[in-house]
């Protein structure tokens, strides 16, 4: 164990063993959880287990006289099988394969694989025909970069990139027969600004294909029911919001059909929150499933036979998330499924009869274990994951317990926030406190479930001497109500800006041994952007800031994220103004590190290299590093994910000082 007094005393000495520690990380996957892959046979009677999920050995668990055993046996149909046919993609083209006699043959010829991807393929109920999209890209602007290659005489590469404002690829759905002699596209129609599309599939039936349309803003999304005989599209349901209806949280898009398609369950946040809704196939609402004032988190599964809906929930507290079911046709008892006693993070894969589950089980803390349980009583059957090796090597890295806190900064806002101590912590001291940051609607950072939140690189930069904090501010995608996660409509930054400050000055008017006088920050993506806000508009309270691969300049960024939020700068100018880091460069009075990578295709370089700009030209020192060819992870090239993190780690270490001072 490294210890921040340590590391002060001793660099030379301690950094290779922190080094190590990184690579057992990164490269030695030490702390990384059992691989493994398990699927349920069409009957629901055999569990089919691979370990790892790459080995070609499988284990086989058997129902027999309603008790499991482990058999020699060999496995059954799985559930994954469907149909005659294997479809995939070959040179861009659209082939089929015969699972009977392994013969293939092309069914669509894509004759500019280069521009024109073919993608969500599905077979037809029957399996006579094929759905799929079509994205083309042909008059989607193109960015150019270099390619790794002779590096004097380098090589270079174009790739469409939409950014905000420009044009979109162009979609279209197809249905084509099994053997590939027609093609028949759906008539959809196309608005001059382009749209989106979600869930395309066969609607319960071999006749018709749902599409889920999306305008180009996503603030209005359609069911739509395209027949695949006359060409006659209807629309089954549409919503409308002044933000948004669905952001990139892809889980809970598109519909489940029920009562043989005769209707369909929909996840949609009309009422404030995001519930579940039992509508007729002709459009009509039939009745909500999840109660009122209450998030799903995720749906999860439907037994029809018992006439249950499953899904993820976490009332209490939205760091966490546990399995719920609520009657799906008529008025009945909301019950959690989960037992009390295991705060985390669940996660079921049910058999296809609904009868068992597969239930793994984390927290930030606790390495996953995955159980085979009955999903009426929760009784567990056994215990097929232990990841007993990794408990003992987590339970050796962190000697203190991650602290999940709740800050109220006023006007009925209450933000989540963990907190992780350096193994020696004297609360009678003041330690600095270096602060990782999402902050915006892609994702959450307080999240109490292993491996979330770059925890096991916090974990270790709190070795140093540090306490490391995590916030969620609104915006953020918690279960807290669609109101919270709209807040930032219009401009993402400011309102993070305020909010994480406000945040960690209320934590530390708790815990006294926080310094304020010795605050750092760090972010990947758009945490790189809060980063940089931070820094900018908060310099009285952040002196040191990482920012990895941010966006600067967000009307420079891609229209698929981007859009969302903001629109676009014509009509929202002013909120791309006040969101825009580089426009509050002049703020920087701490010490600044920038990493990016050279081959970036999503928060490109060049929305960096502005600011790169900007700062030179108001005479701001700071620092900055970009690693060549590396795309938005910055993982490609050996030793390139510990490089990362070492630079961090010593540029933190060099100026913001480690370890306990008198308080």
């Amino acid at each position: 164990m490294i210890i921040g007094h340590q590391l002060l005393a001793s660099p030379p000495e301690t950094w290779p063993e922190y080094e190590k520690r990184l690579r057992d990380i990164y490269q030695g996957n030490e702390f990384r959880e059992e691989q493994y892959e398990a699927k349920w046979s069409r009957d629901s009677q055999q569990l089919v287990i691979r370990r790892p999920a790459s080995s070609p050995e499988i284990s086989v668990m058997q129902l027999v006289d309603g008790e499991w055993a482990n058999t020699e046996g060999p496995p059954a149909d799985l559930e994954a099988t469907n149909g005659e046919y294997t479809l995939f993609i070959k040179d861009g083209s659209l082939w089929a394969k015969n699972r009977s006699t392994q013969r293939e043959h092309q069914i669509v010829k894509n004759d500019r694989p280069d521009n024109i991807h073919l993608h969500s393929l599905e077979l037809s109920p029957d399996g006579k025909f094929v759905s799929f999209v079509e994205t083309d890209y042909l008059h989607v602007p193109l960015r150019t970069t270099l390619e790794k290659s002779d590096p004097t005489y380098p090589k270079v590469k174009s790739v469409p990139y939409s950014r905000i404002g420009e044009r979109l690829p162009d979609l279209r759905v197809g249905v084509v027969d099994i053997e590939g002699k027609h093609v028949r596209w759906l008539p959809l129609a196309v608005p001059p600004e382009g749209f989106h599309l979600g869930l395309v599939n066969w609607a319960d039936n071999s006749e018709e294909v749902f599409i889920e349309k999306l305008s180009r803003y996503r603030d209005r999304r359609e069911f739509l029911l395209a027949n695949t005989k006359n060409g006659q599209i209807r629309c089954i349901f549409e919503e409308t919001d002044p933000a948004w209806v669905v952001a990139s949280i892809q889980v809970n898009m598109g519909i489940q059909w029920v009562d043989k398609g005769s209707k369909f369950v929909v996840i949609h946040e009309n009422s404030g929150w995001r519930q579940a809704y039992l509508y007729a196939r002709t459009g009509e609402l039939i009745r909500p499933i999840t109660p009122d004032g209450i998030d799903i988190i995720e749906r999860c599964c439907i037994d029809e036979e018992r006439d249950w809906y499953y899904y993820y929930a976490s009332p209490e507290n939205g760091t966490q998330k546990y399995l719920y079911r609520a009657p799906l046709t008529k008025a009945g008892e909301v019950a959690r499924v989960t037992p009390i006693g295991q705060a985390g993070t669940h996660d079921f894969v049910f058999s296809p009869d609904r009868k068992w589950a597969l239930h793994t089980f984390s927290s930030f803390d606790v390495p996953p274990v995955t159980d085979l349980i009955e999903a009426s009583s929760h009784r567990s059957i056994q215990v097929l994951v232990k990841n007993d090796r990794l408990k003992e090597k987590a339970q050796d890295f962190q000697t203190l317990p991650t602290e999940f806190k709740r800050i109220d900064i006023g006007e009925g806002i209450e933000m989540d926030a963990w907190m992780v101590k350096p193994a020696n912590f004297d609360s009678t001291m003041k330690y600095p406190v270096f602060v990782y940051v999402y902050g915006e609607p892609h994702a959450q950072t307080v999240i109490d479930k292993w491996g979330a939140a770059q925890s096991l690189f916090n974990k270790a930069v709190a070795e140093l001497g540090y306490i490391v904090v995590s916030i969620d501010n609104r915006g953020t995608p918690c279960p807290k109500g669609a109101a919270w996660r709209r807040s930032i409509f219009g401009s993402l930054g400011p309102l993070s800006t305020e909010e994480q400050a406000a945040g960690l000055i209320e934590l530390a008017k708790q815990n006294p041994y926080i310094d304020l006088n010795r605050v750092g920050i760090w972010g990947w993506s758009g945490g790189g952007s809060n980063t940089l806000n931070a820094l900018f508009r908060k310099p009285e309270l952040y002196k040191v800031g990482i920012a990895v691969v941010p966006k600067p300049q967000p009307h420079l960024y891609n229209a698929y994220f981007q859009e969302i939020y903001m629109r676009d700068p014509v009509v929202n100018p002013e909120g791309y103004r006040k969101s825009a880091p580089i426009n509050f460069a002049e703020g920087l009075k701490g010490d600044l590190l920038i990493l990016h990578g050279g081959g970036e295709n999503n928060t490109h370089i060049q929305i960096v290299e502005g600011l790169v700009d900007r700062l030179i030209e108001l005479g701001k020192p700071f620092d900055y590093m970009v690693y060549p060819h590396r795309d938005h992870g910055l993982r490609e090239g050996p030793g390139s994910l510990v490089h990362v993190r070492m630079q961090i780690a010593r540029y933190l270490v060099k100026h913001l000082q480690p370890g306990p001072l008198p308080q």
